[in-house]
């Protein structure tokens, strides 16, 4: 049995350590993502430095999104009660920056390699993912991310993620990448938009990457579209011009549903003279600041959710979509095979057949056949020899085959199977065996009771934070 290395097994021992004060039901679900993984350790999808518990934050993760001078790092700077990140009219900061909770007074900024190589934040291995996007980028991660750590008591217990603006040249596509990946495992998504600059027309790009990719998502609640520094409508009092246009080039993108705040920082905002409006602009930021950091307050119970349906959704792409995908390849693999096996059967056969005529030599090769029969030791050797050569050019032919497919596997959905494939089609795997290296009997039960379990945690969770019997 293929186990984990003893990175994994001291990550998974710290996380039960952790979990074991916080939430006993992530506690449990532990066990699930060590049976699955020891199902990918033997079909080749996880080498034994991955886990797919590894893959995802276990710390309840909000993130910061939007374009430059949004009002980002002021809204973070409000939520921690103090001023951790830079603010200012023109672009600040250009990094990714995680801010984590420290019982130091003093706050601290590490960088990019401590979340790339430490498997507790969510950016654990991003290096390599900026290497595929842009080639020698990977080795300058500090480039792209930073660690903040500060002792504000809001942030005990979660992660809060600041990005760099959207209208970035330098780095585009891998802040992309970046952002796509915060995208995927944050609980929660604030969207934040420059209510001082109303021409949402001049930035469609940007409104293509934060919303037209989110809508079609199973998880788009969890989304809200943030206009921030709407004060600065308070002179022309033209609130809903503005908003309504923001709403159109959202409605634009396909974003018909979903929350639309209007915010502004009382902090660092000029004091809006006229009393009635001022009261106005007041009473609506009370509010939507409300909803927003009650949703952020929501955040650990989602969190617990999105772990477990992680679980269930892993569990379903082994037995789904991984092993039908390995079969195939499989199949195309045995097909290929077997197709130059008999073309270097018929080849060699026409080769000898071709020359014997060519030297008028047929008449010695049908008499050196029938001696053949006439002397069983002659023939035995013979036969071996053949079966011996046979061989050699049937593990060369399926050995290039294998390593033809494996290139053509690169940018394409079967990169992912790489390995396993490869775990397949060693030498003393049999070409002729239909199921997946370790898909077996165990294996499917594993699935099965992993799905079971799952249902389970979500009572749990469910019994954790509702009473539906009053």
């Amino acid at each position: 049995m293929v186990r984990a290395d003893k990175s994994i097994i001291k990550r998974f021992d710290s996380l039960k350590q952790h979990l074991k004060r916080e939430n006993p039901v992530l506690l449990e679900a532990i066990g699930g993502y060590q049976k699955l993984d020891g199902i990918g350790y033997s079909m080749g999808l996880l080498r034994t430095d991955e886990s797919y518990a590894m893959q995802i934050p276990w710390w309840p993760l909000v993130s910061i999104l939007g374009v430059f001078s949004a009002g980002k790092s002021s809204f973070i700077n409000s939520y921690l009660g103090k001023s951790l990140q830079k603010t200012g009219n023109q672009a600040v900061d250009d990094k990714f920056t995680v801010i984590c909770f420290g019982k130091e007074n003093n706050d601290r900024v590490l960088p990019g390699l401590a979340l790339d190589a430490d498997m507790r934040f969510p950016f654990y291995r991003i290096s390599n993912e900026i290497e595929k996007v842009a080639e020698g980028e990977g080795r300058r991660i500090d480039a792209y991310l930073q660690l903040k750590v500060t002792d504000s008591e809001v942030l005990r217990g979660k992660i809060l993620i600041d990005s760099p603006g959207f209208d970035a040249d330098d780095q585009r596509t891998s802040t992309l990448r970046l952002t796509d990946h915060i995208m995927d495992i944050s609980d929660l998504v604030l969207v934040f938009f420059d209510a001082r600059h109303p021409e949402p027309g001049a930035m469609q790009d940007t409104l293509k990457h934060l919303v037209e990719k989110t809508i079609s998502r199973s998880d788009s609640n969890k989304f809200l579209f943030v206009l921030n520094q709407i004060d600065t409508a308070a002179r022309e009092d033209n609130t809903e011009e503005i908003v309504g246009a923001w709403q159109r080039a959202l409605s634009q993108k396909g974003l018909t549903a979903g929350r639309f705040y209007t915010i502004y920082n009382k902090d660092v905002a000029p004091e809006i003279e006229n009393d009635v409006a001022r009261e106005r602009f007041e009473a609506k930021r009370a509010a939507d600041m409300n909803d927003i950091e009650a949703r952020i307050g929501q955040v650990e119970a989602e969190r617990a959710y999105r772990i477990i349906g992680n679980l269930e959704s892993e569990a379903y792409a082994i037995r789904d979509t991984a092993v039908p995908a390995l079969t195939r390849l499989k199949q195309l693999w045995r097909k290929r095979v077997i197709r130059f096996d008999l073309l270097a059967a018929v080849v060699v056969a026409g080769i000898v057949l071709g020359t014997s005529i060519l030297f008028g030599a047929i008449g010695a090769l049908f008499t050196f056949v029938l001696s053949l029969f006439s002397n069983p030791a002659t023939m035995l050797g013979f036969i071996v020899g053949i079966a011996l050569i046979a061989l050699a050019v049937h593990f060369s032919i399926r050995s290039k085959v294998a390593g033809y497919m494996l290139t053509k596997m690169d940018d394409t959905p079967d990169e992912k199977y790489k390995h396993a494939f490869a775990k397949n089609t060693r030498f003393f795997r049999s070409v002729f065996s239909r199921s997946p290296t370790g898909w077996n009997g165990k294996s499917r039960q594993n699935v099965e009771d992993v799905l079971e379990e799952a249902s389970d945690f979500v009572q749990k969770l469910n019994d954790q934070y509702a009473l539906p019997s009053g």
